[in-house]
């Protein structure tokens, strides 16, 4: 699907480039190194599917791509994961054999429930994040990713979640695990969703401004901050997140969004209505050479996705 939302002035903004990332997809013309590149073209692990490190580090570059974001008990076969778990030999061996074929894991996914409802179950969570803290260098890593919660235990949506007391439990779980990552000399990264905790860029700007830590980074997934209630007003809710806490942006998750059904139906980057142009520009100017990691694509789809962002495409919309 064709974008239907336009921005002359970002355009002009932005730098010249012949395509939008730095990528080995085969046989693609994005192939070239750029001297000034948009982004680092990488997926979700688990996307490419789930086996041992090695073959699946592999399979990673033969797609092409530069980076990973790795969860472990997602991606990796055999994986029990569970507290205790990782060692510094696991991690090293996984991260090891990403190195091999030149991929980097971005991120460690570690997609815990920080406000679980069960304090015992809650404890138990942020010491599984924290050992991904510890060992994410071991890996190669430099972010552990989670979202911000619900007051259900299984992620659901809950009325409560908008509310301040939902916000004082997340900031105290946060502030636990920022904490860790600032003695491990890594980062948490943070990940807003509509019907979460964090839910719109305020409120993840209001976050941000309660932990002022280097440690604390965001993982920027602009679909996830729209709904069948407020898509419209995209362009509004993107420009808002960059003013908010573009600063604080530390990688990019792409994917897209139709409508349909009566509700915002997920969809590959690029076949949509997200508003890359818009995005693609300010990244440019703001966090080039920054990772974007695809969601919700199929491997045989990768290339396909690859090319709908190439940048100059965007350039050339008039």
């Amino acid at each position: 699907m064709e974008l239907t939302q336009k921005s002359p002035t970002a355009t002009q903004q932005c730098p010249s480039t012949s395509a939008g990332y730095c990528g080995r997809i085969s046989g693609d013309p994005l192939n070239a190194t750029l001297h000034n590149p948009v982004f680092r073209l990488g997926i979700r692990a688990h996307d490419i599917g789930q086996f041992p490190a090695k073959v699946l580090a592999r399979m990673v570059s033969d797609k092409g791509l530069d980076c990973v974001q790795l969860a472990l008990g997602k991606a990796i076969e055999g994986l029990d994961l569970k507290p205790g778990l990782i060692t510094t030999a696991l991690a090293a061996e996984i991260g090891g054999a990403f190195a091999t074929h030149d991929v980097r894991i971005e991120v460690l996914g570690c997609y815990i429930n920080p406000i679980h409802p069960d304090l015992t179950v809650r404890k138990s969570l942020l010491g599984l994040f924290k050992e991904h803290l510890r060992h994410a260098r071991e890996f190669g890593c430099n972010i552990v990713a989670l979202e911000s919660g619900s007051l259900n235990a299984d992620y659901s949506p809950h009325p409560g979640n908008s509310g301040e007391a939902a916000f004082l439990e997340l900031l105290e779980s946060v502030r636990e695990l920022v904490a860790e990552a600032e003695c491990c000399g890594v980062c948490v990264g943070i990940e807003a969703v509509t019907h979460h905790v964090l839910s719109t860029p305020e409120r993840m700007r209001r976050l941000l401004d309660e932990i002022p830590s280097p440690h604390l980074q965001v993982v920027f997934d602009p679909v996830n901050l729209l709904s069948l209630e407020n898509w419209v007003a995209q362009r509004e809710i993107l420009q808002r997140s960059f003013d908010l806490f573009g600063d604080r942006i530390g990688v990019v998750h792409a994917k897209d969004f139709r409508i349909g059904q009566g509700r915002l139906l997920v969809c590959p980057a690029g076949t949509g209505l997200l508003d890359f142009r818009l995005i693609l520009s300010w990244l440019a100017r703001h966090k080039p050479g920054i990772a974007m990691l695809l969601e919700e694509v199929a491997p045989e789809h990768i290339a396909s996705c690859a090319s709908h962002l190439e940048y100059s495409k965007y350039l050339s919309i008039s």
